[in-house]
């Protein structure tokens, strides 16, 4: 009988890649999806995420989001981007700051207690609650949200996708060698690069004669931006003693692994929005 031939596991720097582009390939869609579709699947996406996120920072830090003082994260979280999600524009980011800063507090003391670490528990409640509501607040524009949303993915996913290609493809000096091992100045320029050029190319085919300048400006600020928004996530894992914030997503490790960029990348761009004001696309 004839035994059949063994199949050699994938190594070298590419031995993730397949995994890595099916997943993207499976998830990415399905969250263009609901950006696209507005605000029942956009705001069931970001209840999804938070609630993922805090789960998996929680996790993290050594505590349990079932008991006291790991719920106090996902409980402070939701409540402020549910205030965020069901006002106007804007209208809701008092009072829902004010709530992060009280879970950030109340996380901050009951974590003294209990054996967590209780600046990087309150930290979370800020960490995950700004990003929350930034990216809510990005989409509550009803002329222009949905391309912003659109236009800041697209850049934070061609900055992780180009710096992960150039990286492994052209090796070269660390970036940060005791944060990250793995990040090289090559990855990081590539991710840069890939940045500013899918920013561009999006800002044109949103919006025709768009400024093409303003868009690689914009674009080159948000991915350096990602980018340290996933040295900042490399630093609390290794922090934390852990490789990747959990395994819900093959190839990529867990939520906070994966939207590490857009976490650090949405408040600038929330900013930067209402700065310009209602309707103005971002690269304008």
């Amino acid at each position: 009988m004839s035994v059949p031939p063994v199949v050699a596991a994938p190594s070298g720097p590419w031995r993730d890649l397949r995994k890595r582009a099916l997943t993207a390939a499976l998830l990415g869609p399905a969250a263009l999806a609901c950006v696209w579709l507005g605000a029942y699947w956009y705001t069931g996406l970001m209840a999804v995420c938070v609630a993922g996120l805090s789960w998996e920072y929680v996790r993290m830090c050594g505590g349990r989001s079932r008991t006291l003082p790991g719920a106090l994260v996902p409980l402070f979280v939701l409540v402020a981007c549910a205030i965020s999600a069901f006002s106007e524009r804007l209208a809701g980011v008092p009072v829902a700051g004010a709530i992060l800063l009280v879970g950030a507090a109340a996380a901050w003391f009951s974590a003294r207690r209990r054996g967590v670490p209780p600046i990087f528990l309150g930290a979370g409640v800020l960490y995950i609650g700004i990003a929350g509501m930034a990216l809510i607040e990005l989409r509550h524009d009803n002329e222009a949200g949905r391309e912003n949303v659109l236009f800041l993915l697209l850049i934070v996913w061609a900055s992780d996708t180009f710096a992960y290609m150039a990286g492994r493809f052209f090796g070269g000096p660390k970036l940060a060698p005791a944060i990250s091992p793995g990040k090289t100045w090559s990855g990081a320029l590539g991710g840069l690069a890939g940045a500013m050029l899918v920013g561009v190319i999006a800002a044109e085919f949103m919006e025709p004669r768009a400024s093409g300048l303003h868009a690689i400006l914009v674009a080159g600020v948000l991915g350096m931006v990602s980018q340290a928004g996933d040295l900042a996530e490399s630093w609390l894992k290794r922090r934390f003693g852990v490789k990747d914030s959990s395994q819900l997503i093959p190839g990529h490790g867990g939520l906070l692994d994966r939207l590490d960029g857009i976490l650090a990348a949405a408040p600038v761009a929330a900013i930067w929005s209402a700065v310009l004001g209602m309707g103005v696309h971002l690269w304008r």
